[in-house]
């Protein structure tokens, strides 16, 4: 796997975990419990936004790493040639 998958696969795996801290401040009726939910959610969200930022970086410094754009060009090579 290259890097810049491996840095899309992490972003993915944050956006995942902040959704379910939020998910459990939310679920939750302890105060106290909803406070500490809504703290790692902020924190994980400072550290997906500092990830981002690299990753957007990278894709612009190194074209080969735009892990996103290839897979839509090769999943749009692939509809044409079954058509």
């Amino acid at each position: 796997m290259t890097i810049g998958k491996k840095m899309h696969q992490t972003l993915n795996n944050l956006r995942s975990v902040h959704a379910d801290l939020k998910s459990y401040a939310l679920e939750t009726d302890d105060q106290q419990a909803k406070q500490m939910f809504t703290q790692y959610a902020d924190q994980v969200e400072q550290i997906k936004n500092g990830m981002e930022g690299r990753v957007n970086y990278i894709e612009q410094q190194e074209p080969q790493y735009q892990v996103y754009n290839q897979a839509m060009q090769k999943q749009q090579q692939q509809q044409q040639q079954q058509q």
